[in-house]
């Protein structure tokens, strides 16, 4: 490896397969010379420190940081409209109306840039609110031809607390149970009280298809008074007995059937 006389100096570095120009103090009168390779090391390490120096020196931009779950600010309260179906999906402690968009609780409006999901991050104690597949106790309080109508007293392990979006549900004859139901008072009656899962949250359907589910108490319809599992008649598990009269009446009963605390 060579250097030649210039203004400065060209050094070749075979190793780095790079040209580095490096100006001299004073101009070398040098036709040629000889460098050993300590030297050619020694010039390497001072390009390559010099290098990393103005790399650090120069500030480098930094990329703007992504926030996907965005917190307005903006303090709701329950019922107030936060946005539009257009515009955004209804997230935690909202309900839609209309094609609005409403809060259920006191708090902070969220915005998830991403889904478009427009929440609320409750600032009190929120009272709960249906959501689907929840599990809730109720009370039938009509029969149609093929519809029981309930109202929901509460919702499985969130308390005894009033329901902020409550609003009457039925049981379609279709969901009473697996399997064909000819007549659906055969299997439901008024003032049943009934255990049964949600869904259908946009027409507030229920379901009590299931062993764990379906009536939990019911009533004589002579007597009034609760009627007991019995095992006349086969033993059928869907077999009630008025205590009373002795009268038998049918139910889509629930394994929970006398021992439910309601």
């Amino acid at each position: 490896m060579k250097l030649r006389s210039y203004r400065g100096i060209i050094i070749r570095l075979k190793r780095k397969k790079t040209v580095t120009r490096r100006k001299l103090v004073e101009e070398s009168s040098l036709d040629e010379q000889q460098v050993s390779p300590e030297e050619v090391e020694n010039i390497e390490e001072e390009v390559v420190e010099h290098q990393e120096k103005k790399a650090a020196d120069t500030p480098k931009s930094q990329p703007p940081v992504s926030r996907e779950v965005l917190d307005t600010g903006d303090l709701v309260l329950p019922g107030d409209m936060i946005g539009t179906s257009e515009e955004f999906i209804p997230g935690k402690n909202t309900f839609k109306h209309g094609g609005n968009i409403y809060s259920t609780a006191t708090g902070m409006k969220s915005i998830n840039q991403k889904s478009r999901a427009i929440s609320v991050i409750p600032k009190t104690n929120v009272p709960p609110a249906l959501e689907m597949g929840d599990v809730v106790i109720g009370r039938v309080n009509d029969l149609r031809s093929s519809v029981a109508l309930v109202e929901i007293a509460q919702i499985e392990g969130k308390g005894e607390r009033e329901i902020v979006n409550l609003q009457q549900a039925a049981v379609h004859i279709s969901n009473v149970k697996d399997g064909y139901v000819k007549n659906i008072t055969d299997e439901l009656s008024p003032f049943d009280i009934i255990k049964a899962k949600v869904i259908d949250m946009k027409s507030m359907r229920l379901s009590t298809a299931g062993k764990d589910l379906g009536v939990i108490k019911a009533y004589c319809s002579k007597c009034n008074v609760d009627l007991v599992k019995t095992s006349e008649n086969g033993n059928k598990d869907y077999l009630l007995k008025c205590p009373i009269c002795g009268k038998m009446e049918s139910r889509k009963v629930s394994t929970e059937y006398g021992s439910y605390t309601v």
